[in-house]
């Protein structure tokens, strides 16, 4: 089964907290690394999340095997007090324009604004006249600086109505809202998900599925209930955590019917990749 991970981050210059999660998960935050892990593990490639600016030239490192959504909102809405200049959308359609860019990266509730907001009326312009997707940051946040009511999954509802020709994903499956996030993507067919950031670190699975119980009987219950399999994607969130062990884990989440849409074809099709799955 050739797998694509839908949902990582790719900074191995950083020697700060990418690094120390990496550690923590078992992995080392270097290309060479992932790329060996990617290989070993039958990952064929990945979709990096936006970090970072929006210049070309940052976007010019990335392996063969990996393809990007350009992030937006994360370089300017905070210095700015709530606005991203023309010259930033401009900058996005020339990314939009690239192969390798496919889609787009928001980052509400790190941004006290709503995905509603008027001024992010051009981002779903491009996204609907370049055919690629809107990824979003739904549900829990790192640290404690971000507001969760911005990144709450019932926010998508509205934007999945007032525009109906775009392709959302709803990053993390809005964990720890997920009925919510099973409900938005129920009404809304223009709505996917990727299940990535729903664990941290290492775990060792048989045990995780025992002592978390609780947990991993709500996604199993909230996934069903949404019951479209095909618009579901593996991702890591990488380096997060340990890439093997969240196969696993997926695994145990998903029927074993649907694990080749859910671990790759689906997200062949929504970031338009379908290459990586043939041969």
């Amino acid at each position: 089964m050739k797998i694509i991970d839908a949902h990582l981050h790719f900074c191995p210059e950083d020697p700060g907290y990418f690094s120390e999660i990496a550690v923590r998960a078992g992995h080392e935050n270097t290309e060479a690394h992932l790329r060996q892990e990617y290989e070993r593990l039958g990952i064929v490639g990945g979709v990096v999340m936006g970090n970072g600016g929006v210049s070309l030239s940052e976007h010019e490192k990335y392996p063969s095997y990996l393809r990007y959504c350009i992030g937006l909102d994360s370089m300017y809405l905070r210095k700015s007090g709530g606005a991203i200049p023309k010259a930033a959308w401009d900058l996005a359609e020339q990314h939009l324009k690239r192969e390798n860019c496919v889609g787009i990266k928001l980052y509400p509730g790190y941004n006290p604004w709503y995905i509603t907001d008027p001024m992010y009326d051009p981002c779903y312009e491009l996204a609907e006249a370049y055919g690629k997707p809107v990824a979003v940051h739904m549900g829990e946040t790192a640290g404690t600086g971000a507001i969760l009511k911005y990144s709450h999954p019932l926010t998508m509802d509205e934007a999945a109505v007032l525009h109906p020709r775009v392709q959302f994903v709803l990053c993390h499956f809005g964990n720890p809202w997920l009925p919510d996030a099973a409900c938005v993507m129920q009404k809304n067919a223009n709505v996917a998900a990727d299940l990535s950031g729903l664990l941290e670190g290492r775990i060792e699975v048989d045990e995780f599925f025992r002592e978390e119980k609780g947990y991993t009987d709500y996604l199993v219950t909230w996934i069903r209930y949404m019951g479209d399999y095909s618009r579901l994607m593996f991702g890591t969130d990488w380096p997060l955590a340990n890439l093997e062990e969240y196969i696993e884990f997926t695994k145990r989440l998903i029927p074993e019917r649907f694990w080749e849409d859910v671990f790759g074809k689906n997200a062949a099709r929504i970031y338009g990749l379908e290459d990586w799955l043939k041969g």
